[in-house]
């Protein structure tokens, strides 16, 4: 039976870590060697994206990591929109081996109707 992105999004969820916006903005203010990477598109990420982010597009993702970033222990957490693109990108990140990859819940989406600061 196909699986739909729902599904797929669904079944990603079930084998990352996942973070609230809270978390993701307390891990933020204090100090730490925390990636974070924007995995939405360009143009998204032009329009606003929350502070210390990088932007590595979805499609380019394992590439770009695999030649960067050899430590993979260090600390990664990715958004997107609203979720469902870093939830694949972050299980995709941990078959590659890398430890310590998280997506933030409710993605850019979620983080402005917290509240909390933007750039961009």
């Amino acid at each position: 039976m196909a699986m739909t992105w729902k599904d797929i999004v669904a079944e990603a969820k079930k084998g990352i870590a996942l973070l609230q916006p809270a978390e993701v903005k307390t891990r933020l203010d204090q100090p730490s060697e925390v990636i974070l990477i924007d995995v939405r598109e360009k143009e998204e990420f032009d329009q606003g994206h929350l502070p210390k982010s990088f932007h590595v597009a979805r499609g380019v993702l394992e590439m770009t990591l695999e030649k960067n970033l050899r430590d993979t222990q260090r600390e990664i957490i990715l958004y997107c929109a609203g979720g469902g693109r870093s939830a694949v990108a972050a299980q995709a990140l941990k078959r590659m081996g890398y430890q310590n990859v998280a997506s933030m819940e409710g993605g850019f989406e979620g983080w402005k109707r917290s509240g909390y600061p933007t750039e961009g």
